[in-house]
């Protein structure tokens, strides 16, 4: 059998034209054959088949033949009837890098360097990008905030701020602080809720931080937000638990001072107590300080408290007082300044109360917030005892040095005990001059009612041995016959083991080495 196939129309001895092939040029196989009528026959069958399966399983080189020319043409046929077609890689690089472009002198037409964006998924349009600068400006938000942060323009409207300002406005952070807030953590618009967000808040709420005190955590110290809390957060928290901070306070320490979540152990919060302790704080104590005020941890060790330290010292404080001067007023190792402070109240008080340096060295020991007083109201004291009191300049000098609390207390509440001590007590000016702490004592609660029994009594005692105890103590003197002056205790003054009281709590530190064996600090 002789067989060809082409395209056109010929003069055939058979015409095949399929009725369902599309529309367009028709498709026509002419076949010559010098076999008989029958084996045409077969043939032909074979072949409608073949068209209307599509199917290749002829084996005969026939079959070959228009298998190919069929792929061929079916080829030419798609392409020809292509609706539309797509833009090549190139094509779709350059459109991308000219909307950036148009992107980039938006925001360069307002002042927005646009630099640090290179890389960063951008919209592809003005329009959008001009929503989002639109709405960081109706956050309070200037171009030069956005120029200190200019990733923040990557985050989207309605899938990234909205949502997170949603979730910190329902935890009750303020409005009015979202300027501030996004200003020091701009990164928190990158946030999930869910993921990022949610998990801390949740951590804060387990460290018994008050539902109501989460905000204002928040507010104080946004980048908290930012923290793993496998990290800094739990090792930090353990190693104030490992010093001797009650569990139970640790809420009130981390909202007093949220920034200890930030801090590293090894780095800030260790070398900081061990310094202390080198000062002779005892551990404890330092927690206890804490505990009350727990911003002192953020006292930088070598540009402050190193320095302060050494200003005390050479202002006539001496070491072994260190730890009490610390336990009273611990802010007085992170004032700025310090040195000059001290030589201010110095020179104050040496030209009004005549105090030496010795003398400062000793009113600093007794209340180091002397060197934190305003020169008015010391002033004010200093002529109180002179003019209206009527001691002399010794005298005052001598009372400083031993009371300095005497510069601090209300003048009003002072002239109202020396009138009583005058009239009623009918007391020599050197009684107060032996014990200035008088001044101290409330007159209704205290010093009233002691003169009294005393005077009932027929009693003659110094203020010390009336005042200088507690209440029980003074009713057990009360039953004496006479007075021992071996009961009369020493002027008071502060003792750092009254911070060491017995802890009632039933935690121990052995919680903390199990919780944090893993930290490099330890």
């Amino acid at each position: 059998m002789l067989a060809r196939s082409h395209l056109g129309i010929v003069k055939p001895g058979f015409l095949l034209v399929h009725p369902e092939f599309p529309s367009g040029p028709a498709l026509e196989w002419s076949f010559h054959t010098q076999r008989k009528y029958d084996k045409r026959t077969c043939f032909w069958t074979r072949f409608r088949c073949y068209v209307r399966e599509r199917n290749y399983r002829s084996g005969s080189a026939d079959s070959a033949v228009s298998r190919r020319e069929s792929i061929k043409i079916g080829k030419s046929q798609v392409g020809s009837s292509s609706l539309y077609s797509r833009p090549s890689l190139l094509q779709m690089k350059n459109e991308r890098m000219e909307n950036r472009a148009r992107v980039y002198e938006f925001l360069r037409g307002i002042g927005i360097v646009p630099d640090e964006l290179d890389g960063l998924e951008l919209p592809v349009t003005v329009e959008v990008m001009k929503e989002r600068v639109d709405f960081l400006h109706k956050l309070g938000l200037t171009i030069e905030d956005v120029n200190n942060y200019p990733l923040v323009l990557g985050c989207s409207v309605k899938k990234n701020m909205i949502p997170v300002l949603d979730y910190l406005g329902k935890l009750g952070v303020r409005k009015s602080t979202f300027v501030s807030f996004l200003r020091r953590y701009p990164q928190v618009l990158h946030a999930s809720v869910v993921v990022d967000l949610a998990p801390v808040v949740k951590y804060l709420q387990g460290m018994d931080i008050k539902p109501n005190d989460i905000p204002r955590v928040l507010e104080r110290y946004p980048e908290v937000l930012g923290f793993k809390l496998e990290g800094t957060m739990s090792t930090s928290v353990a190693y104030l638990v490992g010093i001797g901070v009650a569990r139970r306070e640790i809420g009130g320490v981390l909202t007093g001072y949220p920034e200890i979540l930030g801090m590293r152990v090894g780095r800030v919060i260790k070398p900081f107590v061990e310094y202390l302790e080198g000062l002779g704080l005892p551990r404890l104590a330092v927690a206890r300080l804490i505990e009350r005020g727990p911003h002192i941890l953020g006292f930088e060790l070598e540009d402050r408290v190193k320095p302060n330290v050494e200003s005390l010292l050479e202002f006539h404080v001496r070491r072994a007082l260190l730890p009490s001067v610390v336990a009273q007023y611990p802010e007085i190792i992170g004032i700025e300044d310090l040195d000059a402070k001290l030589q201010n109240q110095r020179d104050l008080l040496s030209s009004i109360a005549e105090l030496n340096y010795e003398d400062f060295g000793r009113a600093i020991e007794r209340m180091p917030q002397v060197v934190s007083l305003n020169n008015n109201p010391v002033v004010k004291h200093v002529d109180f005892l002179k003019n209206y009191c009527g001691f002399s300049p010794q005298q005052v000098r001598e009372m400083v040095v031993q009371c300095p609390q005497l510069l601090a207390l209300n003048i009003d509440i002072m002239k109202m005990s020396f009138d009583f001590f005058q009239q009623d007590m009918n007391r020599p000016l050197d009684d107060l001059v032996a014990f200035p702490a008088f001044f101290t004592y409330g007159l209704e609660s205290t010093i009233k009612p002691r003169h009294k029994m005393v005077a009932r009594k027929g009693l003659k005692c110094s203020l010390s041995w009336l005042l200088n105890c507690s209440d029980d103590k003074f009713r057990e003197r009360m039953d004496y016959e006479g007075i021992d002056l071996e009961e009369m205790e020493p002027v008071p003054s502060f003792d750092v083991e009254t911070l060491m009281e017995p802890r009632t709590d039933d935690q121990s530190g052995s919680d903390y080495e199990e919780d944090s064996e893993d930290d490099e600090v330890m």
